[in-house]
């Protein structure tokens, strides 16, 4: 199998310098870490939830759309989570990103400038073009919908 292609983004820094610039961590990351950029810290309590701001605007190529998801780091160990997950940063926004952090665990979570959390994929996107037809074609799952399967 071979590596997944590249794309050109432009990045624009809202909130101070380059330390805010997303970062892959190793070779073969997905997501490339989404930074804090608040100016003093922010605590979020058990069962809360922050709207958390990056610093950063994104100009994505048409056709590309930026995931914001939760880091599984964060999760395991203090309950973090990103709420709206995956969030869609689609082609033609290009305000600030921001991160809806919930805070899922027993203690008060701070987050601070330059923290690492949530991370960002960008993924191609398809187009639909939707039809009105008086049937759809069958399969043998048909309308099964939640827990269909038994599990």
């Amino acid at each position: 199998m071979t590596a997944g292609g590249e794309c050109q983004v432009g990045i624009r820094l809202l909130r101070g310098g380059e330390e805010l610039i997303p970062e892959y961590q190793t070779e073969r990351s997905a997501g490339m870490d989404l930074k804090a950029a608040v100016d003093a810290e922010v605590v979020i309590p058990p069962m809360g939830r922050a709207l958390i701001p990056t610093g950063v605007a994104l100009s994505l190529p048409p056709g590309v759309e930026g995931q914001v998801r939760p880091r599984s780091g964060l999760a395991i160990r203090h309950g973090i989570t990103c709420l709206n997950s995956p969030g869609t940063i689609d082609a033609d926004y290009r305000g600030e990103i921001q991160v809806i952090l919930a805070n899922l665990g027993e203690q008060p979570f701070p987050v601070r400038r330059g923290d690492r959390i949530a991370q960002i994929v960008f993924s191609p996107v398809l187009t639909a073009r939707l039809s009105v037809v008086p049937e759809l074609d069958g399969t043998a799952r048909g309308a099964g919908g939640f827990g269909h399967t038994g599990s």
